[in-house]
């Protein structure tokens, strides 16, 4: 952000981005992702990552035919829901959830993509019976992360069941700057260990790998949307 000679702060504005155009591309190369590898293209979820896009780019993305949205904010998600309601998306919640949260959020989300301890799929049992979720898993025990420790997994996953809560799979995120390979090659071997179908897995930097290795579902923001701008508007 910048003053102008009359004084005026200059506000920063996206750069104008061919929606359409990059939803094609991501979809070209998950799909030569997954015929490397012997894979049906169609097996995969692109979910757009909308985390600080704004609702109208979002729309874009809609029209564009991916429905599957994943936000990281509460706040965010609420008010991109409301606005974006008569273009019939499918929310997944990504972001670490405090509990206080669910009950507003119930009403929006088709798949919780983060949980990953009891008290929250109480939470989540209470305020929406019956939920699709997945289990995030904190595969390097990073602790800025959130995420269960796989030795958790077992009871966790146990525990979410007795709820009545529908465990469809795992989901993580990598440590950022190693490679991503081994770490989806873990997931998919634990989830396989617990007859899991679903594998969360696989950003803007490293979907392809997550593809062959198996990911169900990729959560792309920066190859939709362009690079993020954290405008007042963007952030709200």
């Amino acid at each position: 952000m910048s003053t102008t000679g009359d004084g005026q702060i200059d506000v920063p504005v996206d750069p104008p981005v061919d929606v359409r155009a990059n939803v094609a591309a991501v979809r070209a190369r998950i799909d030569a992702a997954a015929r490397r590898v012997g894979r049906d293209p169609g097996e995969i979820t692109l979910v757009a990552a909308t985390k600080t896009v704004v609702a109208a780019r979002v729309a874009e993305v809609i029209a564009a035919g991916v429905v599957d949205l994943g936000e990281n904010r509460a706040q965010e998600l609420l008010a991109k829901a409301s606005a974006l309601v008569e273009h019939g998306p499918r929310w997944h919640f990504l972001g670490a959830l405090q509990r206080n949260k669910v009950k507003a959020l119930a009403p929006w989300i088709a798949c919780w993509q983060s949980v990953d301890r009891e008290a929250l799929g109480d939470s989540i049992a209470r305020h929406a019976p019956g939920s699709h979720v997945l289990v995030e898993v904190n595969l390097a025990r990073e602790p800025q992360k959130a995420g269960c420790g796989p030795e958790a997994l077992p009871g966790l996953i146990d525990t979410l069941v007795g709820h009545g809560l529908v465990v469809d799979g795992l989901m993580t995120v990598p440590p950022q700057g190693d490679d991503p390979r081994p770490w989806f090659t873990q997931l998919r071997g634990l989830a396989s260990d617990h007859g899991l179908a679903a594998l969360s897995m696989g950003m803007t930097d490293d979907f392809e790998v997550a593809v062959e290795e198996g990911a169900t579902m990729v959560r792309v923001g920066r190859a939709l949307f362009g690079p993020r701008h954290h405008s007042q508007e963007a952030g709200r």
